[in-house]
């Protein structure tokens, strides 16, 4: 008999499960041998242990469909169980909802990853743990990582590298296909490139999923009929790239490709100075969220402005008003999602109505829902607040008559569409006059250089896939099957 137990807390353990015969420990992170988020301890009669490596286990799954079959299963309930008891993963102590603790919490989130949160003014254990590591005053919030090191405020960066999910890369090795980018399209063709025995490694700047994964409940993506949110759906696509072996680096961004002709391979340069080599490099950076031209509102991001709405929005403007701008399918799902949770939701669109920008099944459910209020033909004009106490006010503008309206509220979440996540780039492959990237006959030498594939860019051996590249469809169904060539 073992017994399967997280940490709870500073000092607590929580028993999960007591596994028998047959029964075996494990979750995702055995998949890439990082550091284990739960523990174990056998029965007084002692027990005979085998140990298998993330290789192992890989080539376990793969091997045989239908212990692959339970094995996978098992070790994602076991993933999604450990986030829906808060338990397992690192110790944030802080205030819940200040923004650096918001800010961690939610790249946790997006990314799938297990934690608890100690509120340091209710809990005396997380206030006696403060006092003892900063004794001259906090700087909150602290971080207690599994290996017992902790962190102060850490960076999104700082927090991947200390729970293992932005792994040292070897610079010795050449891969086969480096992958910029863990949105649908990149998991995608992560997917398709290790399941056909290529050494992948992808490397994503902020949380698996991209925007999709941002999504609170996406419905018409062939094959879940009653949904799935975009969490659920990356998280599944991103346990299946390391099934077959994928390299995931997070919080690792790109910042500039070279093309090393002698070699025909492309050089790829890290934010921390690496530079690792690949025979073929793929481009699925995807989008950035595109900002308001509003003076101030850097000063209210996590203060009260939000780029997606997950549970942990959610809960932080629980039966509060608040208002959301954005009228595309993205914007839809987050009012069906927020607004039966908050008292009056404040909808704000630049059209005159939902028709030309949203599709019909969530208009319909949008106009069902009592506490929702279409501000049409308007944008937000102003913001009020200050740093301390975060957003107090918004202030929508009609188009036509310029007539302001004044909502008092503490929330706004802001779905106005994004632009190509490009300008890392510096011009090094060709890109329309938006920003995106160019492929195939649409490049602009004539004749195409020889031999260019469809989605290859104007450097050879780098293809753009999903929705940084021009013409592609922005829909997650069309990012996937771009990743798979």
């Amino acid at each position: 008999m073992m017994d399967i137990f997280s940490h709870a807390g500073l000092d607590d353990e929580r028993l999960i499960q007591t596994l028998g015969p047959g029964q075996f420990s494990g979750e995702i992170n055995q998949l890439t041998g990082q550091p284990t988020l739960a523990g174990g301890r056998a029965g007084a009669q002692g027990c005979q242990a085998v140990l298998l490596t993330a290789a192992q286990v890989r080539a376990l799954v793969i091997g045989s469909a239908d212990i692959g079959e339970t094995v996978m299963r098992a070790v994602m309930l076991r993933r999604a169980a450990l986030i829906d008891a808060g338990s397992g993963g690192p110790i944030l102590i802080g205030d819940p909802n200040s923004p650096d603790m918001v800010r961690l919490r939610g790249f946790l989130a997006r990314n799938g990853f297990p934690h608890v949160v100690l509120d340091v003014s209710v809990d005396e254990r997380a206030r006696a743990f403060v006092a003892q590591m900063q004794p001259g005053g906090a700087t909150l919030p602290l971080v207690v990582c599994a290996d017992g090191s902790t962190l102060r405020r850490p960076d999104d960066a700082a927090l991947a590298h200390c729970i293992g999910i932005s792994p040292t890369i070897d610079t010795d090795v050449v891969y086969d296909t480096a992958i910029i980018g863990a949105g649908p399209s990149g998991l995608a063709a992560a997917v398709y490139a290790a399941s056909e025995g290529l050494s992948v490694v992808v490397l994503e700047a902020n949380a698996i999923g991209g925007q999709a994964g941002a999504s609170a409940r996406i419905e018409n993506y062939l094959g879940f009929p009653s949904g799935i949110s975009g969490q659920a759906l990356a998280g599944r696509a991103f346990s299946q790239a390391l099934k077959f072996g994928t390299k995931i680096a997070l919080a690792q961004s790109v910042t500039a490709l070279k093309s090393l002709t002698d070699e025909r391979l492309t050089a790829l340069t890290l934010s921390d100075g690496q530079v690792i080599r690949a025979r073929t490099t793929v481009v699925a950076s995807g989008a950035r969220y595109r900002h308001p031209p509003l003076a101030n509102l850097k000063t209210f991001e996590g203060r009260g402005i939000a780029y997606w709405a997950s549970p942990i929005e959610a809960r932080l403007c629980e039966g509060e008003e608040i208002a959301l701008v954005g009228g595309g399918n993205s914007a839809g799902q987050a009012v069906a999602f927020l607004a039966p949770r908050v008292k009056k939701l404040h909808l704000v669109i630049r059209r005159p109505d939902l028709t030309a920008t949203m599709s019909r099944y969530l208009i319909d459910r949008i106009a069902s829902l009592p506490n929702v209020v279409l501000h049409a033909s308007s944008e937000v004009s102003a913001l009020e607040g200050d740093e301390v106490a975060g957003l107090d006010a918004v202030v929508p503008r009609h188009r036509k008559t310029g007539q302001d309206s004044r909502l008092a509220l503490r929330h706004l979440f802001l779905f106005i569409g994004a632009d190509p996540n490009t300008s890392w780039m510096d011009g090094c492959v060709e890109t329309d006059s938006h920003g995106f990237i160019v492929t195939g006959a649409g490049m602009a030498a004539i004749p195409p250089p020889a031999g260019r594939l469809p989605l290859e860019t104007s450097m050879s051996g780098v293809f753009a896939i999903g929705d940084v590249r021009a013409g592609s469809t922005k829909r997650i169904a069309a990012a996937v099957g771009e990743g798979l060539p």
